[in-house]
């Protein structure tokens, strides 16, 4: 073709790819603020550092998307909380369990998508899809139950932290469902800025603004990296959708979990201090494998109704 640049479709695939490497980290230092921060607290100021750098980016750049503060679409209203709500379940559920525990959890949320699709939209389900639900249905029921036993100590922590994920995985789908509308017609980071700036708004009540004038400079950098999680992340997975086909996105993103597994493991093998590590025995491993695996067969097996229809 003559064009040496790189191609759209890669493009595309990088900024998945960045999405799912952030957010495999994410849980972690998600876990090692929990020590210093009330939850409330981080969720507020990943929020507020992500929409403060996106409203001094326009306010500077193109004041005109500043005008979506004014008379925001009520579909965007309730994207806004939705993701507000997700974050804060998908947080307590690491407080209450683990890293490893809640992105394995979390991943009903793509699958869940999915079904959001099949009952809103009239999409069909194929074959392969339900038994993607199946095989993701029954991991996630063997790594409960197995995960269940190794919290004897503490069950009553791990339900909680099950209880809140699955929270975040059904707010985070009302959020994507309504990201997906909302998109057609405004810029994904005009979206965003929003998305971030409302909760924010919210949350400051809640915050406990005297423990971060008692933070040392380390975990300072730990929770600036959550505030710019939230900004690189989502702004990569705007891209992403833009560059590249949403099944191939969601594929690359729905693999995450293995970063945060591996990670996990790493550390548990350096016998780290900082973090409480673990090592999935082969059972929770085995639903684990399930639970991402049903997810990636109903995300691509999903492209064949978009095909038959075309």
């Amino acid at each position: 073709m003559g064009n040496s640049g790189i191609s759209t479709n890669l493009k595309g695939v990088l900024f998945a790819c960045l999405t799912a490497f952030l957010w495999g980290f994410l849980p972690i230092f998600l876990k090692v603020s929990l020590k210093y921060l009330e939850p409330s607290s981080i969720v507020w100021f990943r929020f507020t550092f992500a929409a403060s750098i996106l409203f001094i980016y326009f306010l500077i750049m193109d004041r005109k998307q500043l005008q979506i503060f004014k008379r925001p679409p009520v579909l965007l209203v309730i994207a806004a909380l939705g993701l507000g709500l997700n974050y804060m379940g998908f947080l307590q559920g690491v407080n209450y369990t683990s890293p490893s525990n809640a992105q394995i959890i979390i991943q009903t949320g793509p699958i869940l998508l999915a079904l959001v699709g099949f009952v809103v939209y009239k999409e069909r389900l194929n074959n392969k899809q339900i038994g993607g639900f199946a095989i993701a249905g029954i991991g996630l029921i063997l790594f409960y139950q197995n995960q269940l036993q190794g919290f004897l100590n503490d069950p009553e922590a791990f339900n909680k932290g099950f209880l809140w994920i699955e929270i975040g995985a059904v707010a985070w789908v009302l959020y994507a469902a309504l990201q997906k509308k909302l998109v057609q017609k405004h810029p994904a980071q005009t979206l965003n800025m929003f998305l971030y700036g409302l909760p924010a708004l919210l949350y400051t009540p809640t915050v406990d603004f005297p423990a971060f004038a008692n933070l040392s400079f380390p975990i300072w950098l730990i929770v600036i990296f959550l505030g710019l999680n939230t900004l690189i992340a989502y702004g990569a997975l705007a891209f992403a959708f833009k560059y590249t086909e949403a099944y191939k996105v969601s594929i690359i993103v729905t693999l995450n979990p293995i970063i945060t597994l591996i990670t996990m493991a790493v550390l548990s093998g350096l016998q780290v201090d900082w973090i409480k590590t673990e090592n999935l025995d082969p059972i929770s491993m085995i639903g684990a494998v399930c639970v991402i695996g049903g997810a990636i067969i109903a995300v691509f097996f999903a492209r064949e109704n978009k095909v038959a229809k075309a």
